[in-house]
Order: structure tokens, then C-alpha cells, then sequence
């Protein structure tokens, strides 16, 4: 009667960890240790659910230990099923389409502290017309020869970065935005935490000079391991804030996905007022990081995201690149003001 009891108990505790792993924001766990990563990575968790599964099944064959490892099984299987699920929904394929002259395209790429050549950066962005270089760990003299080589390519851009410090090129984040869209200006302050930045990376806040146009936010947001999860959850906390306006658009490292973002979005947005726009293109299951990782394993991490006032045209994960040293996929999205 015991070893039934314990069994029992054991499949029970297993179905009630699933659940939280699958769906964590409906506990308000999926800020927590464990929970975070986890759902971070649901590709890899859908796998293994289906490998322990299996597992299970064989351990079924025997009579004597049947009735538990069918319904380990199940239990196991219907995790699997539930990650597969989620990821269906937010979809596996995006979108492209030419750029129109009211659209704006949005590159980011973490360069793993400026690992792929300057020479690489600008090329994609200049094959992909990018309006907007979004580039975290990039410092001050790359981000110019980027702009230097988009320059001699036909597309001149300003170049903005915030440097915490200079002990690594981590504490750096770039941006370069086209002179069509306006002159800009830094509005985020050069030292860590709120109210005027994000706590251990930089991320930096451009508004237009003239107030017309869309505040532009490149974002770098500290990874949630052990001993900077306060500080993970602080950084999203703070960019759902730069995202209360009425014309936003965000782009970069926000070592988060979407499941991280619940809780913090406000009037339909996903964070803040802003939408991702990779959900809304049916590319929100490809992962971006890490590369050594295929699309569907890795976690979706990198991220446009826009308010209301802009229209998802197109969004890709541009994995064609992962030979060029990163360890982050670049993205890129093409966005139109709504005519309202």
C-alpha cells in the first residue's frame, strides 16, 4: 500500500510542477528562479518532456510498476504537449515585404562584445535598409566604423552610446538611427539603475529633438542568473515604464521572452503599452540565442516592440548569420505608422 501511496504522490508532484513550468505567469512565478529558465527555453523543454515520456512508457512494460509509468507518461507527455502548444501559437515562420516610405526597419544584433567586423554589421544593415542599428555590447569606436561603412554604402546614420564604464564592452550599448527619421537626442543617463537607466547594462532612451517622431529605446537588459535576478526583474520593470507613450519603438537585448514580459503590459501591450513584434508576425517561438542552439531550441530573447500606433509588416530571425561569432541571432522588423 505505501510504495502505491508514494507512487502516486510522486505522479501528482509532477503534474503540479508541469503545470507551473508550463504556464508559470498563471502562478506569478515566471520571474522566479527555475521557472524563468525553464520557460525561457521551451523548445528544449518540450524535448526532454518527450524524451522522459518515453522513458516512462518503457517503464510501463513491466507489470509491477505499470500503473505508475503510464501515468508518469501522460503526465510528462502532456507538458511536452503543452510547451509545443505555446509555441505553435506564437508561430515559427514570419514574415517579409518591401519597405514603403512611411515604414521604419529596426536591426538588433548583440555583438557578443563587438565579435562580428564592422564591415559584417553594416552590410546586413544596409542589405536590410535598416532605418535603426540596434547593437548592445558595442562600444563608441565600432558603432562609428559601422556607421563610417554604412555611410560609403548610401546610408548615413547618426550614432549614439552609452558606456557604463570601460571594464568590459558588455557596459556599452550602440545605437545608430537614419537622419531621415530627425535628429535625436540621449534622454537616458549614463550611470546604472533607475530611474534613468537599467541596473547593469545600458540601455539607451532617444527622443526626437523636434518631438515628432516615435521615442527610439535600445535596450540591453542584465541576464536573470542567480545574483542579478533583482536587478532582471528591476531592468523590466523600468523599460515597461519607457514604453507608456504614445509613439515607442524598442529594440535589443532584453534577455527575456514574452513569458517574462506578464504582468507588465498595459492596454493590450506585452511590455509596457508596447506589442512584440515578433508574436504579431508569427515568428515568436524562434529563438535567438543561443546559436549553437537550432531556432526552435533556443529562447527568444532578442526583440522589437512597438506601441499600438505602429504595424508589424515583417520580423525575421536572421539565423543565416550564425557563423559570424555572436552568440545572439540578429533580428530585424519593418514597421508602419497606422493611418488612423
Amino acid at each position: 500500500m505505501l510504495p502505491r501511496i508514494l507512487g502516486w504522490a510522486v505522479v501528482l508532484g509532477t503534474a503540479a510542477l508541469a503545470a507551473v513550468l508550463v504556464w508559470p505567469q498563471g502562478f506569478g512565478l515566471q520571474n522566479q528562479w527555475v521557472a524563468a529558465h525553464v520557460v525561457a527555453l521551451r523548445g528544449v523543454a518540450a524535448a526532454c518532456g518527450i524524451v522522459a515520456a518515453v522513458g516512462f512508457g518503457l517503464l510501463a512494460i513491466p507489470r509491477a510498476t505499470r500503473r505508475f509509468g503510464l501515468a508518469m507518461a501522460v503526465v510528462l507527455a502532456l507538458f511536452a504537449a503543452g510547451n509545443v502548444a505555446v509555441l505553435a501559437v506564437r508561430g515559427t515562420g514570419g514574415s517579409d515585404v518591401a519597405n514603403d516610405a512611411a515604414s521604419v526597419t529596426v536591426l538588433s544584433w548583440n555583438t557578443l562584445g563587438e565579435v562580428p567586423e564592422a564591415s559584417t554589421i553594416a552590410g546586413l544593415a544596409l542589405d536590410e535598409g535598416a532605418d535603426v542599428v540596434v547593437l548592445p555590447e558595442t562600444t563608441v569606436p565600432l558603432g562609428e566604423e559601422v556607421a563610417i561603412a554604412m555611410r560609403e554604402g548610401g546610408s548615413p546614420m547618426w550614432v549614439h552610446t552609452v558606456a557604463f564604464d570601460e571594464v568590459a564592452k558588455a557596459r556599452s550599448t550602440t545605437i545608430l538611427i537614419s537622419p531621415e527619421l530627425g535628429d535625436y537626442r540621449v534622454v537616458s543617463d549614463l550611470v546604472p539603475g533607475p530611474p534613468g537607466n537599467t541596473n547593469t547594462l545600458p540601455t539607451i532612451v532617444a527622443d526626437p529633438v523636434d518631438g515628432d517622431g516615435p521615442r527610439i529605446v535600445a535596450v540591453h537588459a542584465v541576464a536573470p542568473i542567480r545574483w542579478e535576478l533583482r536587478n532582471w526583474r528591476s531592468d523590466l520593470d523600468w523599460l515597461a515604464e519607457q514604453c507608456a507613450g504614445e509613439n515607442v519603438i524598442m529594440a535589443g537585448d532584453f534577455n527575456a521572452t514574452v513569458d517574462h514580459f506578464a504582468g507588465r503590459g498595459a492596454d493590450g501591450g506585452d511590455l509596457g503599452r508596447c506589442r512584440d513584434a515578433a508574436v504579431q508576425a508569427g515568428a515568436g517561438a524562434l529563438g535567438t540565442w543561443p546559436t549553437d542552439l537550432p531556432e526552435l531550441f533556443g529562447s527568444p530573447i532578442d526583440h522589437v516592440l512597438a506601441t499600438p500606433g505602429w504595424r508589424v509588416d515583417a520580423f525575421r530571425v536572421l539565423g543565416e548569420h550564425d557563423g559570424a561569432g555572436s552568440d545572439h541571432r540578429p533580428v530585424v522588423a519593418t514597421l508602419s505608422p497606422v493611418v488612423r
